[in-house]
């Protein structure tokens, strides 16, 4: 392997390679693009589609596709080469402004929730010109925005575009009223990714890992994770190699791959990367996902990204770590040393607050799907329940803000281990609550509901619109006012007093916490059927509509598109349990139950005792017979879905899933009692213990 400066960013065309390769006035032209969003002028297109050509043909390049993240939640991409034939049957190299800035996909095969017909096939892809170009199996991928033809936005990455410049113009207001001269406030996000490796062979003997990707049925292994051994233990070698791979094909597209560790579970890691802008740190995820999966195969893995894989275990998680900062570099969200008396950060963190706290229902919506919602409230995830986590030195901050009493200094002061050879250790102004939803983490937010594989901009468009509507109304008050400092005081007070029931420190796995947050008013929303109508509220409706993020028409479209998305998965998990009860594990129970009847008549024959073989065959027979009801009965209840489509999504959480569950609750106990060689897959321990 190269040095890693050297490697990082290589299949990148990124800033400094557009520096050595462009005319000076068309790089200033494209990095004021790319830093106002000022619109590219066609012949300045024409000269950066040229010098992304060159330099992508050097790298072994044939071909360019617009990359680009459709409602599927995955990417999506047309591959077109660069050849252009010549008269004689010659042929060049050839790539235009045109082509850069605009593809033409098909897109009637998209969600698109009802926004355009299926007859109204075409659609559009814009280049994103603020993320970077690169180059992945041959190909050079441009990120771009997609739209349909009568200009409905079809995909995740223009509203969050559109988030950020709504929190970026309401802040630089905010900000002005503080002297300061700012021309653009960006958000920065550290998505840390939790994933899965089992071993190829044994996932592919599986179905419901093959068509759902979590394990439908299996009992537990006779260890799992409660000997505490795997998280931040020693990292397997084959594991390590394939960390070693992905590190390397991660840095050389770019992403800032920084951690990497062993999680709870058995099987279980995690990769974080450092900060990035928020759209760029959203295509970087998408990018590191695709990366994972095919690293994975060459080392004879399957990565699995789904959030609950293997019941009884901790799932997988995105925790997404949120901050703003301004193009002078100040970070907005760091108290300093003495935040007790940083106006401009406790206006901030204000704006946060009441965002959070108004805006509860569409952080859950932002990361409501079937998989997340078998993780959320267990001991591995937070609560379905939105609250904040702020530590106690900013607790007691605004304590005192809301009471007017003066508090207790609790300024962070050092851990002193007993060890002479070790200095005493500095403590950060908050401790990490793992149980709190969104916390504050010394000059960030972390939040903690998203899961493994969700696209992390609908979590961060929710976000950014919302506390972009608080610093509005907060800018709006204060820019008419004569006294600042006495207005401004008034305002914290007053919000932080209205939104704090939102705060909450304690232990947010404790059976008493859903009482005392219905006690406070916050919404407890434990499914996504039950989250998701939320999406066209009213105030959410007016919210993204004032703020130019999404239209009416759009969020109707999206609440349609994830509905159906949520009725589907749990129907293809449904029907892939009949499918694997009636042909998998059913048969090989009655198989093992005939071979126990056949030893019991042998014994009987010869005049041994057959109580043991007796016995067990009439007790599996007894699970069987039980286990055909529950077959049947989970076909008759996907018989009777509704047609509406809302209906149709509660009627699958109520209906369908208690069904299943009860189906897998036999099937499991029947696994414990079937001979190994008889059971058609493999169980628990191949999959979480291989070698």
């Amino acid at each position: 392997m190269k040095k890693v400066p050297e490697l990082f960013g290589s299949m990148v065309f990124n800033e400094s390679v557009m520096r050595e390769r462009l005319p000076k006035a068309i790089f200033r032209a494209l990095e004021n693009t790319r830093q106002t969003g000022a619109a590219l002028a066609p012949d300045v297109a024409d000269v950066v589609a040229s010098a992304m050509k060159d330099w992508a043909v050097e790298k072994g390049a044939t071909h360019y596709t617009h990359w680009f993240q459709p409602m599927t939640g995955i990417t999506a991409e047309k591959h077109d080469s660069f050849l252009s034939p010549q008269p004689g049957g010659k042929a060049i190299m050839e790539f235009s402004g045109k082509e850069l800035t605009k593809g033409e996909p098909d897109a009637s095969s998209f969600p698109s929730g009802g926004l355009r017909a299926t007859f109204e096939a075409r659609g559009y892809t814009a280049w994103d010109p603020t993320s970077d170009a690169f180059i992945k199996d041959d190909t050079l991928y441009i990120p771009t925005a997609f739209c349909s033809y009568t200009g409905e936005v079809l995909d995740k990455k223009t509203p969050l575009l559109r988030s950020m410049e709504a929190i970026s113009r309401q802040a630089v207001r905010v900000l002005a009223l503080f002297g300061k001269n700012v021309c653009r406030v960006t958000t920065t996000v550290g998505p840390e990714q939790e994933y899965f490796l089992i071993d190829r062979a044994a996932y592919a003997k599986r179905p419901d890992l093959i068509l759902t990707g979590r394990t439908l049925f299996g009992a537990p292994a006779p260890k799992g994770q409660e000997m505490e051994d795997h998280y931040f233990g020693a990292i397997r070698p084959r594991v390590k190699a394939f960390m070693a791979e992905l590190d390397e094909e991660l840095w050389k597209l770019g992403i800032h791959a920084k951690t990497e560790h062993n999680e709870v579970a058995p099987c279980q890691h995690e990769m974080a990367p450092i900060f990035s802008t928020t759209n760029i740190a959203a295509d970087h995820n998408q990018l590191a996902m695709e990366v994972m999966k095919t690293v994975a195969a060459r080392h004879g893995f399957v990565c699995l990204l789904h959030e609950k894989p293997f019941e009884g275990i901790n799932g997988s998680g995105k925790h997404n770590n949120w901050s703003i900062s301004t193009d002078t570099g100040e970070n907005l969200l760091d108290p300093g040393k003495t935040p007790a008396s940083n106006a401009q950060f406790l206006l901030f963190l204000t704006a946060v607050v009441k965002a959070v706290d108004e805006y509860q229902d569409l952080l859950r919506i932002s990361v409501a799907t079937a998989g997340n919602d078998h993780r959320l409230g267990a001991n591995e995830a937070p609560p379905a329940i939105v609250s904040m986590y702020i530590g106690d030195e900013l607790q007691a901050v605004v304590d005192e803000l809301v009471s007017g009493k003066p508090h207790a200094n609790t300024t962070p002061g050092t851990m002193d281990v007993g060890v002479l050879a070790i200095p005493p250790i500095p403590l950060d102004n908050s401790d990490r609550n793992r149980t709190s939803p969104f916390a504050f983490t010394g000059n960030k937010f972390e939040f903690r509901m998203p899961g493994s594989s969700l696209n992390i901009a609908c979590t961060n468009i929710m976000l950014n619109t919302a506390v972009a509507e608080e610093l509005r109304q907060f800018a709006d008050e204060l820019e008419s006012v004569s006294d600042f400092a006495a207005a401004l005081d008034t305002l914290v007070r007053r919000e932080l007093s209205a939104h704090q029931r939102i705060l909450f420190n304690g232990n947010g796995y404790g059976s008493e916490w859903p009482e005392e947050a219905a006690r406070r008013g916050l919404l407890n929303l434990p499914s996504t059927p039950e989250a998701l109508p939320h999406y066209v509220d009213q105030k959410n409706l007016k919210l993204f509509a004032r703020h130019g993020v999404y239209s009416e028409s759009e969020m109707r479209s999206r609440l349609e598109i994830v509905l159906e998305e949520y009725a589907k998965t749990v129907r293809i998990e449904a029907a892939t349990s009949v499918d694997m009860l009636r042909r998998m594990i059913l048969p090989a129970c009655m198989a093992y139950g005939r071979t126990l009847a056949e030893g019991a008549a042998a014994k009987q024959s010869i005049g041994l005792p057959d109580l043991p073989e007796k016995e067990l065959a009439t007790d599996l027979s007894r699970r069987i017979t039980l286990l055909v009801q529950q077959t049947e009965h989970l076909e008759q209840v996907l018989e009777q879905v509704p047609a509406d489509l809302e209906q149709a999504a509660l009627y699958y959480r109520k209906n369908v899933l208690p069904v299943m569950d009860e189906a897998r609750v036999t099937a499991d106990g029947l696994e414990g009692r079937v001979a190994k060689n008889f059971w058609p897959m493999p169980d628990y321990a191949d999959l979480l213990f291989y070698v």
